[in-house]
């Protein structure tokens, strides 16, 4: 088959995917939503979620604007680049914008419907809080695939100057914006989401919970919406544009190697390199939308068996199709810089990546589930209080760091020595192949999440509360698997990103002995630690702001602990809204004008800070993560009757360690893989404008 007649199938699994995700949408509005009551919880909820997302895109509308006519200007007139590199991130950044948009507005949907189906079943209500993920996970790879197709082909036809290869390089490098627009909108999508839903938590925790003694998403607490809109914000929208970053970044970051590959062979013209990142792309859209058919349970089943049972048969069947499409798509054996390298070898890296992204996610499970030894020690640990509840958080957090990156090199040095650089860039992808499905099951948590508050809120019955329960605690595994495999991708396709910069600028090897490079190396690894700071920081003025709150109003509205009043939730929403928006500048500008700044300075220290911020980076993010998990599980561990249970010493412990994790879990460690990401995604956009 031609080159160009199977592009053309690939932006049709694009749409594949958004019409799934259009009907799954559709059949979630038909389900019933509850009483007058759980609907005006439901609609404030969404009120706030939407006016967030809509004064966020506001304001990233403007700087997105702004770096595309600069990026344009500077590319304007160049043979090997293109003006259009500006249309390329605007592009990015639309379909990551649009993807937050269309998951936000169908999880705000799904969530009391979620809560109305509990009152019936388990299995439907699971079906409706999948369904509601699926949205998200579907809207990202079907947006991601049909733009990078879509432009691909676009630029195809633009770019004719009789040299095919030339003409594809261009295009890629072209391309690089897509992926520059779409970690733009990540950044700040994950550190404002961040930073508003850990606000609320906090003052909802610490006040509610500890202060004043009621049980969380108690409608007596003026935090308890907040807290439950930035569920949304922070893990559906914030997690949804964190992936759809690394799958678009690890898919521009093969095509740029895979044309590299081409032009450096000096094998006859080899174009399938490139496009076999696509396809695979499209295949894995396909593959997930099987899965999907097989998350399902009974009642008194387990919903966590159902959610795992999707992605691992969507992964087992990607396997094979990897297999089919590189032996077709594939000569025997390419020659890439003086390596050698077969179809087989493509396959192999695909796999380790595969493998890695699944094995990093179960070792992620086993450092957070509350089902398992190392949170339940955390738990234990809270018996003598808070301080030693922290102090073993800490110490499980770091320690489990050590089995992911030792998963990570095992991928990295698999792949290398199968593929060599391009090795590394399809392993990313192979991890990311799944995305759909993926993405579709860690969205799942925050939507059960949201049920079991309504469902508090709206005073439901006991069975009904407990069915929440169930699906809120499997939730939290998801949700800590999802960022287990946010890390793992980001790390590769940092790597993949950092390749294609190297290969852009010709740079063979890094110096350890150049002063500019250790200096460049040094100041890249403190960037996580100076980023994190921000952020955190950030969240300690707005749960400050948002404690002040919270406590005036049970101190001064008549009625309102006795239940006879309503709390102003408005009032608490405006207030994470606001800091939000104000905090999230500085961060998302430091990964933005530092590879700028170096880069026009020295390119070998520009490589050098980005192996420290990849390096520093990622173990920061497992490190995070992972504690703020394990604490998060060890209080409702407590929660759910081991150590005195609620409300005794070890659960207020408990209750201090999981405020201290929030922030690492929902706002620093997540958006520390996007910092990497896009650091080298800049560099890389950069790179023509520094040989």
């Amino acid at each position: 088959m031609e080159l160009m007649n199977l592009m053309y199938l690939v932006p049709f699994c694009g749409v594949l995917a958004l019409l799934f995700a259009w009907f799954r949408g559709a059949w979630i509005r038909r389900q019933d939503a509850g009483n007058e009551s759980m609907g005006t919880i439901s609609g404030h909820i969404r009120a706030g979620a939407m006016a967030f997302l809509g004064r966020e895109y506001r304001v990233l509308g403007i700087f997105v604007l702004v770096v595309a006519v600069l990026l344009s200007w500077a590319n304007a007139g160049k043979a090997e680049t293109s003006a259009l590199i500006g249309l390329s991130l605007i592009a990015g950044a639309f379909c990551s914008a649009l993807a937050g948009f269309f998951g936000m507005r169908v999880a705000t949907a799904s969530n009391v419907r979620t809560a109305s189906a509990a009152r019936k079943s388990l299995n439907e209500a699971l079906q409706v809080a999948f369904s509601g993920g699926a949205v998200m996970g579907f809207s990202v790879v079907g947006l991601g695939v049909l733009g990078i197709s879509l432009l691909f082909l676009f630029y195809t036809a633009i770019f004719q100057s009789g040299n095919p290869q030339a003409d594809l390089m261009r295009v890629v490098t072209v391309l690089t914006g897509f992926s520059f627009g779409a970690s733009s909108i990540a950044l700040f999508a994950r550190v404002g989401g961040g930073i508003y839903t850990k606000a609320a938590d906090v003052g909802a925790d610490l006040v509610g919970k500890v202060e004043v003694g009621i049980p969380e998403d108690d409608p007596r607490n003026p935090a308890v919406i907040a807290d439950l809109v930035g569920d949304n914000v922070g893990d559906v929208a914030g997690m949804g544009a964190d992936l759809f970053e690394s799958y678009v970044g690890s898919i521009v970051g093969t095509l740029v190697l895979g044309a590299n590959a081409t032009l450096l062979s000096g094998e006859a013209y080899t174009p399938m390199l490139v496009l076999l990142p696509m396809v695979l792309a499209g295949v894995g859209i396909v593959v997930s939308l099987f899965g999907t058919a097989l998350v399902r349970t009974k009642e008194g089943g387990d919903p966590g068996k159902a959610l795992h049972r999707g992605p691992l048969f969507a992964a087992a069947v990607m396997l094979a199709a990897i297999w089919a499409f590189s032996k077709w798509l594939l000569a025997d054996t390419y020659v890439i810089s003086g390596v050698e390298f077969t179809a087989a070898g493509v396959f192999w890296a695909t796999v380790a990546g595969l493998a890695g992204g699944v094995v990093i996610g179960l070792i992620t499970e086993y450092y957070t589930a509350e089902s398992k030894k190392p949170a339940q020690e955390v738990a234990k640990d809270s018996l003598t209080g808070a301080a030693t509840n922290i102090i073993s958080g800490l110490a499980l957090g770091m320690r489990s760091t050590a089995l992911p990156v030792i998963v990570l090199v095992i991928a990295i040095l698999v792949a290398h020595d199968q593929a060599g650089l391009y090795g590394i860039a399809i392993a990313a992808l192979g991890m990311l192949s799944t995305t759909g499905i993926q993405l579709a099951v860690d969205a799942y948590g925050p939507i059960a999440d949201n049920a079991g508050g309504i469902a508090e809120m709206a005073q439901l019955g006991p069975e009904v509360r407990a069915r929440t329960d169930k699906l809120d605690a499997v939730g939290n595994t998801t949700a800590a698997i999802g960022k287990g495999f946010a890390i793992g991708s980001a790390a590769l396709t940092a790597l993949a990103l950092f390749a294609a910069f190297r290969t852009t600028v010709g740079l063979e090897v890094i110096d350890l002995a150049n002063p500019k490079v250790m200096g460049g190396l040094l100041f890249g690894a403190m960037l996580p630690f100076l980023f994190s700071s921000m952020a955190m920081r950030a969240v300690g003025r707005a749960a400050f702001e948002m404690i002040e709150e919270v406590r005036r109003q049970f101190k001064s509205i008549p009625g309102l602990m006795e239940g006879k009043a309503e709390a102003d939730f408005t009032r608490c929403v405006d207030i994470s809204t606001r800091a939000a928006i104000r905090e999230m500048v500085a961060p998302g500008l430091l990964a933005v004008i530092v590879p700028v700044v170096v880069g026009f300075w020295d390119t070998a220290a520009l490589a050098g800070v980005l192996a420290g911020v990849t390096s520093s980076g990622v173990l920061m993010a497992i490190f995070m993560a992972n504690a703020g998990g394990a604490w998060d599980n060890a209080k409702k561990y407590i929660e759910g009757g081991a150590y005195g249970g609620k409300g005794s010493d070890a659960h207020k412990a408990a209750v201090v360690g999981d405020t201290v994790g929030d922030p690492f879990k929902d706002t620093a460690g997540p958006s520390l893989n996007i910092l990497i990401k896009l650091m080298s995604v800049v560099a890389l956009v950069l790179a023509p404008l520094l040989v």
